[in-house]
């Protein structure tokens, strides 16, 4: 039964949250750019206006401002204005009284013009004056005010002596030094216009915030009168004076200053952008709005694109079931994307290889079985036997007791160390130790002739090796190379590792063979042939292993067994 697979561990549940989590970051970082975007748009061009605001306002002050200087200016300078001063002509009084009507009929928003000589005397359209005056005129402040000018407009505080919370009677008084020819001071001129004049041509600024303040911190202008006894109130309009111009995100306070010039005047416009807050909210919920729907949109496509990249493996997977259960080949078409096409590619070729795999399993169970039944009879090889049994009869008939217990006990040993226990593998020391009772047994028959020698590594002695692969290889040494020879012949065997390989050498100096009839497999090991011995190597481990023959006709044979370890 196939066990359920939980659905986040799904490949299309993971494409889709893969995509769908992209989408999301994506439809975040683009709606938060856009939002800061706009709110930054918006909130530039609500400085610029608001800049554009208190500047032309300002400049309409100071236009205002300087038609004021120009006027006491010519009814200061006019001959008419200096005469009476200096003469008291009751004509040259009518004339200038003529010239005061004139100049307040240009403008509804002016209010007195009044006309002092150093002397004291007045005169204006002003009937009940609130001024301070004396015979010595140069005796008073704002007099003197206006004669240090030095002959310039300035601005006066002359009518403020009689300061009130009636913003109805507040008038903001330009004034003018009045000299006759010489330089000397005969008189000063003042105009008086109507607080409101400010008031009117700061309109436009009125519904985000906009005062007037001179550079002693006395506040000029604003509509609020309680700001002129009230000190706190008008330290917090000084702390907005001295701020920089620009956007302070902590008040959410824009400010814009701008000073009038020709006067001490600072003119300073804020707004609390309130609007920009609302159009904020607005644009946060449309973005909002959208995401959502490009996030619904990203879910829909999202498994749309899972089940349509998921299909073909999906269809892998079926086939691989469909093998694991049956191990029957599956074909698969070989279409869709280049990755899906070469992994269906590589599975109809694992497929061809798990049939081949399949066969030669089945080759290999087989020949496994006919190396058995060969082993076995190389384990009870009758010849091997008859002789070694012929020896023992013959050494008896001698009464040489001593040999035949020898070589008795080594013909025990040798095939306890055969049958092993039915075990195929076995340790590097026991399959040197049976190597060691044949080529005892073999000596007790040659005598002379046969000389070995084992040189074994005891480090490598627990190694564990397949049974049976050295004495055939000397085997065939002694009935190939050394029984033929005259003189005496050697065998040495010898263990040792190399890299990460242990190497089990044979060397004889018997008469040698042409190493191309081990490649036609002519060459036979007590029937187990050194094809036979190589090939159950490398089916233990692979192809980095096997046997390795060197060998000179006349001068001997080496055979190297190669095992990694």
């Amino acid at each position: 039964m196939k066990n359920k697979v939980p659905i986040v561990k799904t490949l299309k549940f993971q494409i889709a949250g893969y995509y769908l989590v992209t989408s999301i970051t994506l439809i975040f970082i683009f709606a938060l750019v856009l939002y800061y975007s706009i709110s930054n748009i918006i909130l530039a061009d609500t400085l610029e206006t608001t800049a554009n605001s208190v500047v032309q306002s300002g400049r309409y002050i100071e236009i205002y401002i300087e038609k004021l200087k120009a006027l006491t200016d010519v009814l200061s300078n006019a001959a008419e204005t200096k005469h009476y001063l200096e003469t008291g002509d009751k004509k040259a009084r009518e004339s200038v009284v003529s010239m005061i009507d004139t100049i307040l009929k240009t403008d509804d928003y002016f209010s007195s013009v009044i006309l002092v000589s150093k002397t004291g005397e007045i005169l204006s359209n002003e009937k009940a004056l609130d001024m301070t005056t004396s015979d010595d005129m140069m005796s008073e402040s704002w007099y003197v005010a206006a004669i240090n000018s030095e002959g310039m407009p300035v601005l006066t505080s002359a009518r403020q002596q009689a300061f009130s919370m009636d913003q109805k009677t507040w008038v903001i008084s330009v004034g003018q030094e009045i000299t006759n020819d010489r330089g000397d001071n005969i008189g000063v001129m003042l105009i008086d216009v109507k607080y409101d004049v400010i008031g009117g041509y700061l309109q436009d600024l009125m519904e985000g915030g906009a005062f007037i303040i001179n550079t002693d911190n006395k506040m000029v202008y604003y509509p609020d009168v309680t700001v002129f006894t009230d000190q706190d109130k008008l330290n917090a309009f000084i702390e907005l004076k001295n701020m920089k111009d620009g956007y302070d995100s902590k008040r959410n306070l824009l400010t814009k200053h701008y000073p009038i010039k020709g006067t001490n005047w600072m003119l300073v416009g804020t707004s609390m952008l309130e609007g920009l807050s609302r159009v904020r909210r607005q644009i946060f919920e449309t973005v909002v709005l959208i995401g959502l729907i490009l996030i619904l949109i990203a879910l829909g496509s999202g498994l749309l694109i899972a089940v349509k990249i998921t299909r073909p493996f999906k269809a892998l997977e079926n086939a691989m079931s469909d093998l694991e259960k049956g191990l029957l080949k599956v074909p698969l078409d070989e279409n869709g994307c280049y990755e899906v096409e070469n992994l269906t590619r590589h599975f109809n070729q694992m497929a061809d290889r798990i049939e081949q795999l399949l066969r030669d399993i089945k080759n290999n169970e087989k020949y496994l079985r006919t190396y058995e039944l060969n082993a076995l009879h190389s384990q009870i090889n009758p010849h091997f036997l008859y002789n070694t049994l012929d020896s023992i009869v013959w050494m008896a008939e001698f009464n040489d007791s001593a040999k035949v217990i020898a070589i008795t006990k080594a013909l025990a040993q040798f095939f306890r160390l055969s049958l092993s226990k039915g075990e195929e593998l076995i340790t590097l020391k026991d399959e040197v130790a049976h190597v060691a009772q044949y080529l005892f047994i073999q000596k007790q028959r040659y005598g002379e002739q046969l000389q070995y020698e084992i040189v074994e590594s005891e480090a490598l002695s627990h190694v564990k090796v397949p049974k049976i692969i050295i004495q055939p290889i000397v085997e065939n040494a002694i009935y190939h190379g050394i029984r033929n020879l005259e003189n005496e012949g050697l065998i040495q065997i010898k263990t040792y590792q190399e890299i990460q390989n242990l190497v089990i050498l044979i060397t004889d100096n018997g008469v040698g063979f042409d190493a191309e009839r081990i490649q036609r497999g002519d060459i036979k090991l007590g029937g187990i042939g050194l094809q036979n011995v190589n090939q159950r190597l490398k089916l233990y481990y692979g192809e980095n292993s096997g046997l390795k023959i060197e060998s000179v006709k006349g001068k001997g044979t080496e055979v190297k067994l190669v095992i990694p370890i």
